[in-house]
């Protein structure tokens, strides 16, 4: 039976092969992970391992897990995790705090994160060999004492129908939104540039949305993020943006386009790859009332150095901390709970 700084330690050791991974592991790594799925980039693989970098420091784990009373987890479950697949080890979260709360994971992969996700396993196995027999990953996941499901709006409903008897964490869509108070600079669009474009805007933690005083600040929005086109030489990014503006453009849709990233107004929240909506706001009352009605839809939101109260400040959106759970419901808490 491993101890809790047993199963700590372990984590520690794959962060620390993931900082110590050679150039030709991480190219073999990567080239397999995009062979699978085109959307995972060798670009997009190195920022996700140098997010669980981040994750995976003993004094980060430590501090995280020390608000938990995990002495109360006296018999392991079974704990089956159907994971998403939008950005790569978006799954890691969850098979962390089932592994770190001392009940074995059961894991349904998405055909486009199989490969990052079982060789982060693989890594673990090999840092702490106990963890072996706790790990499994399957196709389907029946009789299992409890379930994590990250899915779409209609996903969740066929997870309610089968997980809905057993304890259960089942999660919907999600999206994040920024606020212009009408003061940004350059900087700050730059900097809100990589909540936009980092996984090419498919995570829940991309922002979709911008609220806005007015639209005037939108054309010196769209000339500083320049730097990011990059994103067109992407052939499925490139498909989505020409795609959609087809649509705009055959159906007369108001929209501003700088060559990579189409701004259109909306009210909508998620917005198509390569789109970014935009709502304009009358003044504090008014943008407190849109995001409050939004509220249960909204992963995050970011603002000029997080001055919107419960906002992060821009280019933060992509670097949640261990306690900043997917859809604000604490997994751990969770975990301890089971019987």
């Amino acid at each position: 039976m491993m101890t809790l700084q047993d199963r700590i330690q372990a984590f520690v050791k794959l962060g620390k092969r993931l900082e110590n991974l050679s150039t030709d592991e991480f190219e073999t790594l990567a080239r397999r992970v995009e062979n699978n799925n085109s959307w995972f980039s060798q670009e997009q693989t190195r920022l996700a391992l140098r997010g669980l970098q981040i994750f995976l420091q003993e004094k980060a784990l430590t501090e995280w897990l020390e608000k938990y009373d995990l002495e109360k987890v006296h018999a392991p479950r079974k704990v089956g995790v159907l994971m998403a697949g939008n950005v790569p080890a978006v799954g890691f979260h969850d098979f962390m705090s089932v592994l770190l709360s001392g009940h074995e994971f059961h894991g349904k992969l998405s055909s486009n994160d199989e490969i990052l996700m079982k060789w982060l396993a693989d890594q673990l196995v090999a840092a702490e060999p106990r963890f072996a027999d706790l790990i499994h990953f399957e196709p389907m996941l029946k009789g299992k004492d409890a379930y994590i499901a990250t899915g779409s709006d209609n996903s969740a409903r066929y997870f309610e129908y089968y997980f809905g008897k057993y304890p259960n964490i089942i999660r919907k869509n999600r999206s994040s939104v920024a606020v212009f108070s009408g003061n940004e600079t350059e900087e700050d669009y730059l900097a809100l540039g990589e909540d936009i474009f980092q996984y090419y805007g498919l995570g829940c933690r991309n922002i979709s949305k911008l609220f806005l005083p007015n639209e005037e600040q939108l054309q010196d929005f769209l000339k500083a993020i320049q730097p990011f086109e990059t994103v067109i030489t992407h052939h499925k990014y490139r498909n989505n943006y020409d795609y959609n503006k087809s649509i705009y453009l055959v159906n007369q849709q108001p929209h501003l386009d700088n060559g990579f990233l189409l701004l259109t107004k909306g009210e909508g929240l998620v917005s198509p790859i390569s789109v970014l909506y935009y709502e304009t706001y009358k003044d504090e009352a008014d943008l407190t009332e849109k995001l409050s009605v939004n509220r249960e839809k909204i992963q995050c939101v970011v603002s000029k150095e997080g001055s919107v109260a419960e906002s992060l400040p821009f280019g933060e959106a992509q670097c949640p901390g261990l306690e900043e759970y997917a859809d604000n419901v604490d997994t751990m808490a969770f975990l301890i709970e089971l019987k």
